[in-house]
C-alpha cells in the first residue's frame, strides 16, 4: 500500500525542506511517494525541487492557490491514499503507520487526521518542547499507536490529513472556489460526511506545525481572505461555521457519569453535532438525540444521531417520558423567546436523577456594561435574544423545579484598565462582584427536584433497604430488592453511592456488600467502582480518624 503526500510550495523554502527531511527520515521506504505542486516560488524552491531524484513535482505559472494545487497532486498521484501535508510542518516517529492504521481500521472511514502544537478544531494539545530534540521525543512517546486515542469528528484541518483513494474517487476533488485557501477543508469533510463516511482524529499522531507561514506576512489580507471564503461557505452549505460547529467542552466536563455506563442524551439546537459528537467519544454507550431548527444541520448531525428538524417551543415532542439522562442547552436558551416554559416542558423527559447542562450568556460582563455606558452596544438578535444574571439563572431554574449542581464560566484575562473598570463597579454595587463582572457565559449543570417523590415512596424505601444491609438484616433479600429499585426508579451508580454516602454510617461495609452482589451477577464494571469507591473510604479513614475509635458509631 503506498500514499501519495502531496505538498503545495510557494517560497519559504527552509519550511520545505524541513518538510521533506523529515519525511524521509520517519516514513518507511517505499511506502510513499513525494508530489510537490510549486505555486510560482521565486526564492530557490524550483530550483532545489529540480534537484531532488525522490520528488515529483508540477511548476506551475502563477500561484494557483491551496485547492487547485492540490487537484493537480492528486491527478498524477499512483497511491492508495492521498495526503494532503503543508509545507510548515514536520513529520515524527510512527505518523503515517499510524494514520493509516486508523484510516483502514474500518471501511466507513474516509480519512483521518493528526494533532499538533498549532491548529484550530481542537486539534491541538500542549507541548513545551524548545528544541526539535525534545520534539522528535515528545511525538515519540505521544505516537504510540493506540484506538483509544482516536475520536470522531465532524471535520478535520487540511495541514495533515490523509483521505482513501476511493473516497476521493466518490466525492470528487477539492472545491476551487475556497482558492487560495481556508474552509476548503471544512467544505471536503462535510462531502465525505454526506457520502457515509466517518472523519477520525488521531490523538496517537503528533507532528509538529510552524502554522500558517504563506499567509503570516500580510495578516490583514488573510483576515479579509477567511471573512470571504467563511461567506462562500455559508452560502455553499446554509451553515454558520462558527455556530453550528461548536464542540461545548466545558458542558461536557460537567457530565458525571461513568465513562462505560450507558446513556441517553438529548441536545436542544445541537446544530452538526460536534457536541453531541463528542460525547460518544468519551461515553461509548452513549444514545444520541438531538434537536435542530436548521434542516441543513441536521442532515449532517442525523448521520450519526437521532435528530429531529422541529421547532423546540411550538412542536410536540414524541420521546419516552423519564429517558434521558441528560438534557443539553448548548446555545439554545439564549435563543428562545420563553426560556422558563421550555424548561418546564423539557422535565418529564428526563429521568428522576436525570439533569440539564446550560450555557447562558451573561449581560453583567464588563464589556457589555461598558458599551451600554457608552452607547456602543448592539443587541444583535441573530446572535441572542436572551441574556442572563447569575440571580435571574438560579430564580428561572428553580421555577422550572432544578436545583443547581454546579456552576462554571469562562473569561479572558482582563487588561489592567478593565481591571480598574471592574474595581469602579464595586465600588458602585458596595460588594465584590468581581467573578460575575467577567464570566462572559455560565456553564451549568442542575439536577431534577422531583428525584424519589414517586407515588411508591422511593426514597424511603431505598433508606431503609440501605440501613437494613448496613445492620446485616435480610442481606441477600435486601440487596436484591435494591438493585430492583434503582434498576425501575432509573438511577445511575453515581446516585445510588450518593445515597450511600448521604445515609449510611459504616458506607465502605454497604459498598462492598453491593459490589460482591453485583459480582456474583456479572457486573463487574459496576462492582469494581464499588469497590475502589469503599477503599477509597477506607483510606480516608486510616488517615483521618482515631484508630482507637469505635468506627461503628452508635450502632
Amino acid at each position: 500500500m503506498k500514499t501519495s503526500i502531496i505538498i503545495l510550495t510557494f517560497n519559504q523554502l527552509n519550511y520545505t525542506k524541513l518538510c521533506i527531511d523529515s519525511i524521509r527520515k520517519y516514513t518507511d521506504k517505499d511506502t510513499y511517494e513525494i508530489i510537490v505542486v510549486d505555486n510560482h516560488s521565486t526564492d530557490g524552491t524550483v530550483q532545489w525541487l529540480k534537484e531532488q531524484e525522490d520528488i515529483q513535482a508540477i511548476f506551475n505559472e502563477e500561484n494557483l492557490g491551496f485547492p487547485k494545487g492540490c487537484n493537480q497532486g492528486i491527478e498524477i498521484a499512483k497511491g492508495d491514499n492521498i495526503l494532503l501535508l503543508n509545507n510548515d510542518v514536520i513529520v515524527t516517529p510512527n505518523w503515517l503507520t499510524n494514520l493509516n492504521k486508523c484510516l483502514y481500521s474500518s471501511n466507513d472511514i474516509g480519512a483521518v487526521g493528526a494533532i499538533s502544537n498549532y491548529a484550530s478544531n481542537y486539534q491541538t494539545i500542549k507541548a513545551n518542547y524548545k528544541t526539535n530534540e525534545d520534539m522528535i521525543e515528545f511525538a515519540e512517546r505521544n505516537n504510540v499507536s493506540n484506538k483509544d486515542a482516536w475520536e470522531e469528528r465532524l471535520r478535520l484541518i487540511g495541514f495533515c490529513m490523509l483521505i482513501k483513494k476511493v473516497v476521493i474517487e466518490k466525492v470528487g476533488l477539492l472545491d476551487e472556489r475556497f482558492s487560495p485557501g481556508n474552509f476548503e477543508d471544512d467544505d471536503y469533510s462535510f462531502r465525505m460526511k454526506k457520502a457515509g463516511y466517518r472523519l477520525m482524529l488521531c490523538k496517537d499522531v503528533f507532528i509538529h506545525h510552524f502554522g500558517s507561514v504563506s499567509f503570516n506576512k500580510n495578516r490583514g489580507e488573510f483576515n479579509n481572505l477567511l471573512s470571504l471564503n467563511k461567506k462562500k461557505f455559508e452560502e455553499k452549505w446554509g451553515l454558520s461555521n462558527s455556530y453550528y460547529f461548536n464542540i461545548q467542552i466545558d458542558l461536557i466536563n460537567l457530565m458525571d457519569h461513568f465513562k462505560f455506563e450507558k446513556i441517553n442524551v438529548l441536545e436542544i439546537g445541537c446544530g452538526c453535532g460536534g457536541t453531541l459528537l463528542q460525547i460518544k467519544n468519551i461515553y461509548k454507550n452513549a444514545n444520541l438525540y438531538g434537536i435542530e431548527l436548521n434542516e441543513k444541520a441536521a442532515e449532517i448531525s442525523n448521520t450519526f444521531a437521532n435528530v429531529k428538524c422541529i421547532n423546540i417551543e411550538n412542536d410536540d415532542l414524541e420521546y419516552e417520558e423519564e429517558y434521558f439522562d441528560y438534557i443539553i442547552f448548548g446555545n439554545e436558551l439564549k435563543h428562545l423567546n420563553a426560556p422558563l416554559d421550555v424548561l418546564n416542558t423539557i422535565r418529564k423527559y428526563l429521568k428522576k436523577d436525570g439533569k440539564i447542562l446550560a450555557t447562558f450568556p451573561n449581560i453583567m460582563h464588563y464589556i457589555i456594561i461598558r458599551n451600554l455606558i457608552y452607547g456602543n452596544w448592539k443587541h444583535d438578535t441573530q446572535t441572542s435574544i436572551k441574556f442572563f444574571t447569575l440571580d435571574e439563572i438560579h430564580n428561572m431554574l428553580k421555577n422550572a423545579n432544578f436545583k443547581i449542581e454546579r456552576i462554571t464560566g469562562n473569561t479572558k484575562q482582563p487588561t489592567e484598565d478593565d481591571k480598574k473598570f471592574i474595581d469602579s463597579l464595586n465600588n458602585i454595587t458596595e460588594k465584590d462582584m468581581t467573578n460575575q463582572y467577567q464570566f462572559q457565559r455560565y456553564f451549568v449543570r442542575a439536577k431534577n427536584t422531583e428525584i424519589f417523590t414517586d407515588t411508591n415512596n422511593g426514597s424511603r424505601n431505598i433508606k431503609f433497604l440501605l440501613r437494613r444491609i448496613e445492620n446485616d438484616i435480610l442481606v441477600e433479600e435486601s440487596l436484591k430488592s435494591l438493585i430492583e429499585m434503582i434498576h425501575d426508579a432509573k438511577l445511575n451508580l453515581n446516585t445510588a453511592i450518593e445515597l450511600i454516602d448521604t445515609n449510611i454510617i459504616r458506607k465502605e461495609k454497604v459498598l462492598n456488600q453491593l459490589a460482591l452482589y453485583l459480582s456474583k451477577k456479572n457486573m463487574y464494571e459496576y462492582a469494581n467502582i464499588l469497590s475502589s469507591k469503599a477503599y477509597e473510604i477506607k483510606s480516608a479513614n486510616i488517615e483521618t480518624q482515631n484508630p482507637l475509635k469505635n468506627i461503628e458509631g452508635d450502632n
